[in-house]
C-alpha cells in the first residue's frame, strides 16, 4: 500500500501505478468514516491487477483538515471530482458504501465521462425514512458487524469528531430527501447495487428500487454480511465486482 495526499485528500493506493488506458478503481467510504474499512476489499481487487485508490473524503478522518467545516454531499462530490482529475485517472470504476453512494451518485450524474461503472454497497440514505429511524437502523446493524469493524468505525468517528459527524448526517438527510433519487436517475454507467443479506440500513426493497432508478442497474445480495459487506465478506464482494466488470451476470 502506498499513502499520499492529492488535492488535500489523504489517499491510499493498492496495486500497480496507474497506466495510460488502464481503468482504475476508486473506493468511497461512508458517513464520518475513513477509507480504512475498504482495505480488505482493496487488497483483493489489487491482487487481480487493478489499481485501487481509497481517499478519505474532505472533513473526514485523515482529510479532516482539508475543509474548515463539514461539507455537504454536493461539495464532497465536487472535491472527489477535483481529486480524480488531478490524478488523471480517466473513466473509473467507482465503489461506494452507505452515504458514500450519495456522493458517487452526485459525481456520476455530473461527470459521466469520468465513470466506467458503479458499484453501490448498502446505499443510504433511504429518503422514505427519517433521521431517528436511520439512527435506529444503524444501532440495529452494529451487532451484526465484526468487532474489528466497530473498532475502526469508533476510531474514525472520534477523529472526524461528533460535531462534524452530526453536521454531515444532516447534510446527508437533506440530500436524501431532495437530490439522491434525481442523481440516481441521471447515472448512465452500468451499476451494480449490493447489500448484505443482514443489512438493517439498506433494505432489500430499497436496493431493488435503486437498481431500477439508475439507467442500467442490477441488484445482488451477499450472504453472511450486513451493511459493510465489503468488509465482512471482501472475497465475495470482490468476486461479484470482477464478474460485473467482466460483463457477466451477477
Amino acid at each position: 500500500m502506498e499513502q499520499s495526499t492529492h488535492a488535500g485528500l489523504f489517499t491510499r493506493r493498492f496495486g500497480p501505478p496507474p497506466r495510460q488506458g488502464t481503468p482504475s478503481v476508486v473506493l468511497v467510504h461512508g458517513l464520518g468514516l475513513s477509507g480504512r474499512y475498504f482495505v480488505p476489499l482493496a487488497r483483493r481487487l489489487a491482487a487481480s491487477g487493478a489499481t485501487v485508490f481509497v481517499p478519505d473524503l474532505p472533513g473526514n478522518a485523515r482529510s479532516r483538515a482539508a475543509v474548515p467545516r463539514a461539507p455537504g454531499v454536493g461539495e464532497l462530490a465536487g472535491a472527489l471530482e477535483r481529486w480524480h482529475r488531478g490524478l488523471a485517472l480517466g473513466p473509473s470504476l467507482l465503489v461506494a458504501n452507505s452515504v458514500g453512494c450519495q456522493v458517487v451518485a452526485a459525481f456520476a450524474a455530473r461527470h459521466p465521462r469520468l465513470v466506467r461503472r458503479v458499484v453501490m454497497v448498502g446505499p443510504a440514505l433511504d429518503p422514505g425514512a427519517g433521521g431517528w429511524r436511520h439512527c435506529g437502523r444503524l444501532l440495529a446493524d452494529a451487532p451484526r458487524e465484526p468487532l474489528s469493524l466497530l473498532a475502526v468505525a469508533v476510531s474514525d468517528y472520534l477523529v472526524t469528531g461528533p460535531l462534524r459527524f452530526a453536521a454531515s448526517f444532516r447534510h446527508a438527510l437533506r440530500d436524501a430527501a431532495e437530490s439522491f433519487e434525481g442523481h440516481l436517475a441521471r447515472v448512465v454507467a452500468p451499476t451494480l447495487v449490493l447489500r448484505g443479506a443482514g443489512d438493517t440500513i439498506a433494505s432489500r426493497d430499497w436496493v431493488r428500487h435503486v437498481a431500477r432508478v439508475v439507467g442500467d442497474g442490477r441488484a445482488a445480495e451477499v450472504r453472511d454480511a450486513a451493511h459493510a459487506a465489503h468488509y465482512s465478506a471482501p472475497g465475495a464482494v470482490a468476486a461479484l465486482i470482477e464478474q460485473f466488470t467482466a460483463g457477466g451476470r451477477t
